[in-house]
């Protein structure tokens, strides 16, 4: 199988960089040059690895072509591109809704919009699907856990969620310089932070059917646990977390209407 990708981000660098440390049979890779710099270190890999500056070529020599370009991109060059029948999209582009995509690419089927995060460059990780697609499902369980969803707009909650990255990475950068502020080694500082919410993230997964359960029994009465539990409820941490999913779904709502 040979597959291209237009755009060559950070979501493509993983993705990529997955499929090269993953079991997957692709013959070839084609990539976009949009990025330079990550094109030729993706190019470095792999001998299947391809750089073609031209997004049509990409598009006529592969089987299946993976959007991953923002959605201003999107809107601008998908309708000057040619696509035949027999291809399959995989669409990264969060703005951009199926219904569209089909206007935009001419094609009536064999479109499944994606939602993979950087840790797919680990073969680890969720990534939601919409529609439920058996090959396209086969594909992404090499690269992590495939979540098909049989609603397109369910899956916005998904995307929702997918921007919490960020925030999450930041709550591991704060607690990381606030050993620094207090006399650690910065080195020493983000392997604790970094390995302590791996473990906890770990054991989370492993009793993911009871979440509400591992909060109370990771605290004992008038414990440290408790009070920063306490702490920030009483600052609305939690509240701020679900006032944001809330801004972040209404703009992806108000993108897909336009």
């Amino acid at each position: 199988m040979k597959i291209g990708f237009i755009g060559t981000g950070q979501i493509t660098k993983a993705v990529v960089t997955g499929i090269v440390n993953s079991k997957l049979k692709v013959s070839k890779i084609f990539i976009s040059e949009r990025n330079k710099k990550i094109s030729r270190n993706l190019q470095i890999k792999s001998k299947k690895i391809k750089i073609i500056k031209n997004n049509q070529d990409i598009v006529d020599k592969s089987n299946w072509i993976f959007l991953a370009v923002t959605p201003n991109v999107g809107n601008k060059i998908l309708n000057k591109l040619k696509f035949k029948q027999n291809k399959l999209i995989i669409s990264f582009i969060s703005t951009i809704d199926l219904t569209k995509l089909k206007k935009i690419t001419g094609l009536k089927k064999n479109i499944v919009r994606a939602i993979p995060l950087p840790p797919i460059s680990l073969c680890k990780g969720p990534v939601p699907i919409y529609p439920p697609n058996n090959k396209v499902k086969r594909f992404f369980d090499n690269l992590g856990s495939t979540i098909e969803i049989n609603n397109e707009k369910l899956s916005l909650n998904f995307w929702t969620t997918s921007a919490m990255m960020a925030p999450f990475y930041e709550i591991l950068y704060s607690l990381s310089s606030w050993l620094v502020k207090k006399g650690i080694k910065r080195q020493n500082a983000q392997k604790y932070i970094s390995s302590l919410f791996l473990a906890l993230t770990e054991n989370a997964f492993k009793h993911q059917t009871n979440l509400k359960k591992l909060v109370k029994e990771s605290q004992t009465p008038g414990g440290l646990n408790e009070q920063a539990v306490k702490d920030l409820r009483k600052a609305g941490f939690y509240r701020l977390l679900e006032k944001t999913s809330n801004k972040i779904i209404k703009r992806l709502n108000k993108s897909q209407s336009n």
